[in-house]
């Protein structure tokens, strides 16, 4: 249940997953009801199967509201198994961000050993972009494009960038060098985070890994491979159908 979109992983016996995605704000207000402080959602008709065994949920929808009938579990717990179940690796740093937190965690021998979040600032996440690209009047698959001769934007508030990046636009700075640079200010927030917990290998995940300068950004300063899943805005939900699985098969329901 994220900030932006619904995400649903939909795994059968034999372990295929079926994808479904839903705008937030329609998911809750069309097919939600809040029922005694939990959102009743009939997501078998929903999703127009006959039945569902298993549910497992988690996200920024967490914080504020439970799923009936849902097994609630912490976001870096089901990104880290979605990210496990989606590479195959043991040994990497996780690194999610998404519409509006970024989280970074350190696997070994497919175990989460260590990890940091940060939910205060939308500086570093989805949100941002968006923001960032209505400014320069671009879309967001144009501004991921981006990451050669950045101009230096330093201002390391979400808002405050905004208007740092106007008075930059102001100045005649070319727009695409402006996108580079929006690009670099979010590798510098995460860039601590990265630091402490880093791998040779860091598995990029959430709605922001579509981005193709921030990965290049990230593995070169960094000196790491940096894995994009195929379907890296899935993981979140991809971690919650593998746990709602095991414990379908290991209860016999």
């Amino acid at each position: 249940m994220g900030s932006r979109n619904v995400k649903v992983a939909l795994m059968d016996e034999e372990g295929v997953i079926n994808y479904y995605i839903f705008d937030t704000i329609i998911f809750y207000r069309e097919h939600g009801k809040l029922t005694q402080g939990k959102l009743q959602v009939h997501l078998d008709k929903l999703l127009k199967v006959s039945h569902i065994n298993n549910v497992v949920a988690t996200g920024y929808g967490r914080q504020t509201i439970n799923l009936a009938n849902a097994l609630i579990i912490p976001e870096i717990k089901a990104h880290v198994t979605g990210a496990i179940y989606s590479t195959g690796l043991q040994d990497f740093t996780l690194l999610d961000l998404g519409g509006q937190d970024s989280k970074v965690a350190l696997v070994r021998g497919g175990r989460m050993v260590d990890f940091q979040t940060n939910d205060k600032c939308a500086a570093s996440t989805g949100r941002y972009l968006e923001n960032m690209a209505g400014v320069l009047d671009m879309t967001l698959s144009e501004l991921s494009k981006h990451h050669a001769d950045p101009v230096d934007l330093t201002s390391t508030c979400a808002i405050f960038g905004e208007t740092e990046l106007i008075g930059r636009i102001v100045e005649g700075y070319d727009p695409k060098n402006l996108a580079a640079g929006v690009n670099h200010s979010i590798f510098k927030r995460i860039r601590p985070m990265l630091q402490q917990l880093l791998s040779p290998v860091i598995v990029f995940t959430g709605g922001v890994a579509a981005s193709p300068a921030l990965t290049e950004i990230i593995g070169n300063e960094l000196g790491v491979k940096v894995l994009v899943p195929s379907m890296h805005q899935y993981a979140g939900a991809i971690g919650c159908s593998v746990i709602a699985r095991a414990n379908f098969l290991k209860n016999g329901e």
